[in-house]
């Protein structure tokens, strides 16, 4: 006995599954670029929170600087960001240590003065930037570099000219 099949059903059939593969290759090509989409916009945040988290730590630098009973200094460490030790009671030029929002990671490059002290940070990330152009003027020396460890925070604008084309002129030492 032969089961019965009404004429066009078995072509019917080979369009749907046609018309089911075309829709799942479209889905994954939509997905795809989704993910791309999402991952550059997330890419794109992490350079803002870097711009703004790398603008603290240099007026919290020149802050330090600034406000020195007697001869004026860099801190020798972050910490000293938090708790200033030359004065008596509390004073504060940054209110928290912030991650390198590139990398996740709480080691920042660190500039250093002839003397060892800190005036500057750095991401220690190799990635190229997305943002290559329109930075605000305290840093428009960052237009065009090709990675984030290149973005230099540096406390006062003499510390970053002298790092001109690399970082000559100032010791690099590992983050706390």
């Amino acid at each position: 006995m032969a089961a019965y099949m009404p004429s066009g059903s078995a072509a019917e059939a080979g369009f749907t599954y046609l018309g089911v593969l075309l829709l799942i290759a479209v889905t994954g090509i939509a997905l795809g670029s989704t993910v791309t989409l999402w991952s550059t916009q997330a890419l794109r945040e992490r350079e803002r929170d870097l711009l703004w988290v790398g603008t603290q730590y240099a007026q919290a630098l020149r802050s330090y600087y600034r406000d020195s009973p007697g001869l004026a200094q860099y801190p020798q460490t972050l910490d000293e960001l938090l708790e200033d030790p030359r004065y008596p009671n509390l004073k504060r030029h940054l209110r928290r240590l912030y991650p390198d929002p590139v990398t996740g990671s709480d080691d920042w490059g660190l500039l250093r003065s002839i003397d060892g002290r800190i005036t500057g940070v750095y991401s220690q990330s190799d990635l190229t930037p997305l943002k290559q152009t329109g930075f605000a003027a305290q840093w428009s020396d960052f237009e065009g570099l090709e990675h984030y460890s290149d973005w230099q925070f540096v406390a006062e604008k003499a510390f970053s000219e002298s790092a001109a084309g690399g970082r000559k002129g100032l010791t690099q030492g590992a983050a706390q």
